[in-house]
């Protein structure tokens, strides 16, 4: 279930940095940071991929409540969700990559398949 970490962060700050993360995740198809941060994201973005599946108005402002640029919640409509019309979840992966050199946090690539 989404939302259950709290990645140290307060409940408004921990709200921002996945509503930019996931953002940012559907508009370069492919983000880098924490494992921790990845699995939140992961769980999120999936969501958002399953609600633009069905293009109706009140999908749109869903998405558009969480998704912080309107022009990635048109590509969420029109180009993302029809790739996965098909498809019954599963639509992001993390990859683990090893400890990150500063402060050794375990870093992983999420990215769409």
């Amino acid at each position: 279930m989404p939302g259950t970490r709290k990645l140290g962060r307060a409940t408004s700050h921990r709200t921002a940095m996945l509503r930019g993360l996931v953002t940012f995740f559907l508009e370069k198809g492919k983000i880098e940071t924490t494992a921790t941060r990845a699995k939140e994201v992961q769980a999120l973005a999936e969501k958002m991929i399953t609600i633009a599946k069905e293009d109706t108005l009140a999908n749109k402002r869903l998405v558009m409540s969480f998704v912080t640029k309107e022009n990635v919640t048109h590509k969420l409509f029109t180009e993302i969700a029809p790739k996965y019309a098909d498809r019954n979840g599963g639509y992001t992966r993390v990859t683990k990559l090893g400890p990150r050199r500063g402060d050794a946090a375990e870093m992983a690539i999420l990215e769409l398949i």
